[in-house]
């Protein structure tokens, strides 16, 4: 059994598959604790695997599968993934903060340490490849994630409830985008369309 906080289908809003329908099936719980968390995964049902294959194939025109939370990498293995694969014919992802080893026959992952700057939790990111590197930016140093091998690399403004420091944030991202020409900037499109 697995605890679920929500099985749904919208648009990824950030990173590299920005704006590409997606089935998110979110897991309830993590191992950090970041000041700055803005998902509210703590609520869930628990689900068998073919209770989440059933919810997830209600999208059965969706080729993209989200494994998020929360910290999916607590919960699944290899066998849980080749499940999904078989029974769904999705395309699987995850988000990572990336703390634990991940099962190896995911199709993409993307890394999102929270270490190493104020705000963040201080457990220790274990993973040092990925697809996709998407960095929470808090003015924080980015030569820490120099070590990590990455095919893209994103920075993302820290969203804030605050108006003014949502502003400030976003200024001082685009700022580290333009002096660090090997990261992109991501947004927060769901936010920006009111989307789940």
């Amino acid at each position: 059994m697995y605890r679920i906080n929500e099985i749904f289908c919208s648009l990824q809003g950030e990173g590299f598959h920005t704006g590409t329908p997606a089935v998110f099936v979110r897991f309830s719980g993590c191992n950090l604790r970041c000041a700055f968390c803005d998902t509210q995964h703590q609520q869930g049902v628990s689900m068998s695997l073919e209770e989440i294959v059933a919810e997830v194939n209600r999208y059965p025109h969706v080729p993209l599968l989200v494994l998020t939370g929360g910290e999916p990498s607590l919960f699944i293995d290899e066998i849980f993934v080749a499940e999904l694969k078989v029974k769904t014919c999705k395309y699987i992802a995850i988000e990572t903060n990336g703390t634990r080893p991940l099962p190896t026959n995911l199709d993409w992952v993307t890394l999102s340490p929270k270490t190493g700057f104020d705000g963040g939790d201080m457990e220790t990111c274990v993973l040092t490849t990925c697809d996709e590197l998407k960095v929470v930016y808090l003015g924080q140093d980015l030569s820490q994630y120099n070590g990590i091998k990455a095919t893209h690399r994103f920075l993302q403004p820290c969203f804030s409830e605050d108006e003014t420091q949502r502003q400030i944030n976003m200024k001082s991202c685009v700022e580290a985008v333009m002096q660090h020409p090997g990261w992109r900037l991501s947004l927060q499109a769901h936010r920006i369309l009111n989307i789940q």
